[in-house]
Parts: structure tokens; sequence; C-alpha cells
């Protein structure tokens, strides 16, 4: 059950509410969709779905097992468990797992929940994307997440951007600075997680770095 000093935070708040809309969007998808790549290199949309609810399946034992099994290394152990999640559950049963745990409290270690919304919400971006879906993150929950971008979280996903000034068509946002590469800004957070974008999104003479090869 929510309680009050949920309902009290409006970035709970916004984390509900994004989980209800990215399992609304899921619920409609078939099973082709599923099976389908999203923007996270190797994951399909499965994986994704695997990843952003393993922390509410996921004990602190089984994250030390996993952690010693990787040899340290986050991002391999994170592959790894997706790999298996999205191969022993169902897109059924992923998508309860979603909707059972929409007020759930996970945080990610540092991240607080500024850093579960962007969890939420750029792992929704990887599937909507890349699905072609027409699905635009509200303005306030977006702009939470672009306020936490900084340079570590760039190092953490090994963008590209030197040189590079990002800068939104459709609010008032910009970062780093030098050749102007703009577009939506849900689309430039995505290359600020080092995401590669389906052709058309971006603009600019450097665009093209930031462009998947299909």
């Amino acid at each position: 059950m929510t309680d009050i000093q949920t309902m009290a935070d409006p970035v709970r708040q916004a984390i509900m509410a994004e989980r209800a809309d990215l399992a609304e969007l899921l619920a409609g998808l078939d099973a082709a969709s599923w099976d389908a790549p999203s923007l996270c290199r190797g994951w399909r949309v499965r994986e994704v779905v695997a990843h952003l609810t393993l922390p509410y399946r996921m004990s602190g034992g089984r994250f030390l097992v996993e952690m010693v099994r990787a040899a340290g290394n986050f991002n391999r152990m994170a592959n790894h468990t997706a790999q298996m999640d999205a191969a022993m559950y169902s897109p059924e049963d992923l998508l309860k797992s979603l909707w059972d745990n929409i007020d759930h409290p996970w945080k990610p270690p540092g991240g607080g929940y500024a850093g579960a919304l962007s969890h939420d919400v750029i792992h929704g971006l990887d599937i909507s994307v890349a699905l072609g879906l027409d699905r635009k993150v509200p303005e306030d929950r977006l702009r939470i997440v672009l306020d936490a971008v900084d340079a570590n979280s760039i190092k953490f996903f090994h963008a590209k951007l030197r040189g590079i000034e990002l800068r939104a068509d459709d609010l008032d946002w910009s970062y780093g600075s030098g050749a102007l590469v703009t577009g939506p800004a849900q689309d430039l957070l995505l290359v600020l997680c080092g995401r590669k974008l389906p052709v058309g999104e971006l603009h600019g003479s450097k665009a093209t770095r930031f462009i998947r090869v299909l």
C-alpha cells in the first residue's frame, strides 16, 4: 500500500507514474516485440524488463553471489542476471513483477530516488525508441532525470561527448560545448547514456556519431 510519505514526495510520485505508464505500454506488446532488440546492446525488450524488475526480486545475498561470479564487475553482473531472468520468466511474469512493484522503494546505491526514476525512464526509452513507439516522457519526470546528470554518470555510460553541445529543441536544456547536436530532450538523454539512436532523431554536423548503424 502506498504510504503518506510516498504521496508527499514528488519524485516517488513520478516513479510510480513512470512505472505504471511503462507497464501499460508493455501490456500492449505482442510476442515478437518482446523478442525485438532494444537500444541496450545485446538485449531484447525482455532482457531490459528483466533488468528493470531485478531489484524487486534480488536479495542482498544473491547480489553478493552474482557480484562474486562477475569478479566485481557490475556491468557483467547486470548482463548475466538480465539474460538469466529473461530466460527464466515469461513476459507475463515480468509484466506482473512491474505492476506489483509500482511503489517499490528501491534506490540505486548513491543515486537516491532521482536515480531510481532515471533507471526507469532510460530503460523505458530503450524499449519505446527501439520499437518506434511514439511515447513522450512527461516533462516533469524528464527534468528530474536531466538534472541528475553529472560527470560520473557520463563516465559510467562511456558516452563520447568531447567537443559536443547537446541542445534540446523541445525544452530549455543543453549540455556541454562544441559542435551542436539537437533533438528532443529524451533522445539527447539517451545520447548521454551512450545509446545509438535511429536515423532522423538528431540533427547537426556531428549527429551521425550518435546514430545507430543497421
